[in-house]
């Protein structure tokens, strides 16, 4: 996030957040207070597209399926042998492995997977983040800092929405990107008085609203990055022994800020982990980085989340733009895939322990009823408490309906 991108984030935000700017509010949310139709959600995003069918599911002996083997979880399902700690984790968590969707390209599929929309060059539609965090930001009306937060990548837009609901980029180590401030360097401070100073002169000579509207969004930028809130992008903060339990690499940390800004109250958060374009060797990489990086992280979460009371209303989201094709190519890689793949859901009140839908032997064809991108939003929406009867208008006056009109996918609710 650039400084003009913040400053524009912010201008935008201001209309939401008004008098909401309070100073004081702790980190901590006691657990009670969350509970009040608080809900939220984690989208962790494996950017490349992920070979689910050697994480989710396997094939064991099929000639599509890899060296990997099952092991038994928590919950009434298998998964990757390299993912021991999430298998203890399971029963809280859904395998949804008819996924089928229409994109594998990676921009394409990115924007379709975060949207609900396939890609249109007259319409720019709102991610995941911006959905959520419309829709969910009235829940807290005490949230100073941003409602979606991007950590460790960049994330989809708002499009129509508009930039009140833009994500708020931050490292994983909670540092605005391109904007690291010392809010207690006297330089800074100098420069902030001495600005503030000659807007307030242009404002006595009324020269316009400009200087008055940008003197405004000022204030309300250092509100918030002056706010208490602001503790809970301090990742270094946490007990070492914590640090450690989520990994101490940017994807580790990254779902460490994720539950810390949870826990304050943001509705939407998004975690980037990449690197999963795998077209070789892919299953060497599976096994020696991606997948012991993720095990660590994910299970980290899920289970911190459910011992302080969030997870019920956390949804977590695990996904890709696609999957990789069953056939394993001539440099031991697997190729786009979008036809059948899998994607993880949890928390919310969706049901865990369980895997939905099913695809053929050797992986190439879902054999029970596919499911979209339209529908995983739709059921996110669900178990969030948004209405799918909500309906936006473009800004070529077109009603968009939320999730791209999807269908809720009952198997996680019944």
């Amino acid at each position: 996030m650039s400084r003009r991108h913040f400053v524009k984030h912010m201008a935008g935000a201001s209309a939401m957040l008004g008098s909401s700017l309070a100073m004081g509010h702790s980190l901590r949310v006691h657990a009670d207070e969350l509970k009040k139709n608080r809900k939220s959600a984690i989208l962790l995003w494996m950017s490349g597209g992920p070979s689910t069918i050697d994480i989710w599911d396997l094939k064991p002996g099929a000639a599509t399926g890899g060296p990997f083997q099952p092991i038994s979880t928590s919950g009434d399902l298998q998964i990757c042998e390299h993912l021991p700690m999430m298998a203890k984790q399971m029963h809280h968590m859904a395998v949804i492995r008819s996924m089928s969707t229409r994109e594998a390209d990676h921009n394409r599929g990115r924007y379709y997977m975060h949207t609900g929309y396939v890609p249109n060059p007259n319409i720019e539609h709102p991610g995941y983040g911006s959905v959520v965090a419309h829709e969910l930001a009235d829940q807290r009306p005490d949230l100073a800092i941003p409602p979606f937060v991007s950590v460790g990548g960049a994330s989809a837009g708002p499009g129509f929405l508009g930039m009140a609901w833009a994500p708020f980029n931050v490292s994983s180590n909670g540092r605005i990107r391109n904007l690291e401030m010392d809010l207690e360097n006297t330089r800074l401070m100098q420069r902030v008085a001495a600005l503030n100073l000659m807007e307030t002169s242009f404002i006595r000579e009324t020269r316009g609203s400009v200087a008055a509207d940008h003197q405004n969004v000022l204030k309300k930028t250092l509100e918030v990055l002056t706010s208490e809130q602001m503790a809970a992008f301090k990742v270094e903060t946490e007990p070492e022994e914590v640090k450690e339990r989520y990994g101490t690499n940017g994807f580790g940390q990254g779902c460490l800020l994720a539950r810390r800004l949870v826990e304050a109250g943001v509705p939407f958060v998004e975690v980037d982990l990449g690197g999963w374009d795998n077209h070789a060797n892919v299953h060497t990489i599976l096994a020696d980085q991606k997948l012991p990086q993720m095990d660590r992280a994910m299970s980290a979460l899920v289970e911190d989340l459910e011992q302080r009371g969030l997870l019920e209303d956390t949804a977590i989201i695990w996904m890709g733009e696609f999957g990789r094709t069953p056939r394993i190519n001539q440099d031991a890689g697997r190729d786009h895939w979008a036809r059948s793949w899998s994607a993880v859901v949890g928390g919310a009140g969706i049901n865990g322990g369980i895997a939905v839908g099913a695809t053929s032997a050797d992986g190439t064809a879902v054999e029970t009823e596919p499911f979209s991108s339209e529908d995983l939003m739709a059921s996110i929406c669900h178990a969030l408490g948004i209405s799918l009867e909500t309906t936006y208008t473009s800004k070529n006056d077109r009603p968009m309906k939320i999730a791209g009109g999807g269908k809720i996918i009952n198997e996680l609710f019944a």
